[in-house]
Formats: structure tokens, sequence, C-alpha cells
């Protein structure tokens, strides 16, 4: 996905439309938490003038990231939609416009534009469906296990166990 100027200039009184796959499995190294990354489908469109060239972008594919919990491979969707432009003057720079780059020399690679917006998109923490795989992590121990919110509201605290009948014993005195 890589054009020059001049190539691009062509397109100027047309739409340059795009419909790609490309290899992004280098990204494992820009983020060690990507475990595997599938080809991302690239779809959308390019308006050309004499002074930008915006895409209108469409970034489908999938990604293989590890389990915040258990560290099993989870298979993360990738489903982005993205107007990148590229400003050919740096003298027209708009120190507003969000996701615009200045074009150095005459080529224009959306490559690492693609990587940037697929890191971006990462979430924090990933889960997986299913945690009684057998590459999951444990989920208990010797004194201890991992509880899921419906178990804790239901679990009391050893320690506070006495204090649950407290308004109950108070009403039998009176």
């Amino acid at each position: 996905m890589k054009w020059t100027i001049n190539q691009l200039q062509k397109y100027r009184d047309k739409n340059l439309q795009l419909d790609e796959s490309v290899d992004v499995s280098d990204i494992k190294e820009l983020d060690k938490q990507i475990r595997d990354a599938s080809p991302m489908h690239i779809t959308g469109r390019a308006d050309i003038s004499s002074s930008k060239i915006t895409f209108h972008l469409h970034i489908n594919g999938k990604l293989i990231l590890p389990c915040s919990r258990t560290l099993v491979d989870v298979e993360y969707p990738i489903d982005i939609n993205t107007i990148e432009t590229f400003l050919l003057n740096a003298e027209f720079e708009d120190p507003y416009a969000e996701n615009s780059y200045s074009v150095e020399g005459d080529v224009i690679d959306l490559l690492p534009v693609i990587k940037e917006n697929i890191l971006i998109e990462i979430p924090i923490q990933v889960f997986c469906d299913d945690t009684d795989s057998e590459d999951a992590a444990p989920q208990s121990g010797k004194d201890w296990e991992v509880l899921t919110e419906e178990d804790q509201k239901k679990k009391v605290d050893p320690r506070l166990a006495k204090l649950a009948n407290f308004f109950d014993n108070e009403n039998n005195k009176s």
C-alpha cells in the first residue's frame, strides 16, 4: 500500500478504490502482547486534491492476544473505520486536524498508518470464554481460587460471618 504522489495524482478527478489484503505479521515486534496477526483486509477510497490526499479506510482482520486471566490465546477481531489525511504541502498544515500526516519525499506508505490504528485498537485486557482449557492458567490452588463476581456476592468473608446476624440479635433483645 505504497504509492508515489505522481501515481496518485492520476486519480485526482476520480476516486481511487482500495480493496487489498496486507500482511501485518511484523506488528508482533512493535507490541510483544500480540501473539499472531491475520492478514488485514483493507477497503475504502482515496480523495485526491492538489494539496492533500484523504484515505477513507476500513480495516478488518484478527489478532491473537493472551487472555488476561488464563494466558490462553484469544482471537480478537479488528474492525476499524478511519480517515487519514496526507498533506502534500507542509505550509497548508492544519494544527487542529486529526489523523493528518505531512508527506516527506514523494512516497505515501499506508502500512505504518494501518499498523498504528491496529495498535491503538488493542484493549488493555482480553478474556477468553473457555476457562477450563488445558492450556489455561490454574483457577485454584492451595488456599486460593479465582472467584467470579457472582461467587463473590454470595460468599461472606469468614472474618465477618458473625456480624451477618448482628441486627437480628439486636431486634431479639428489645
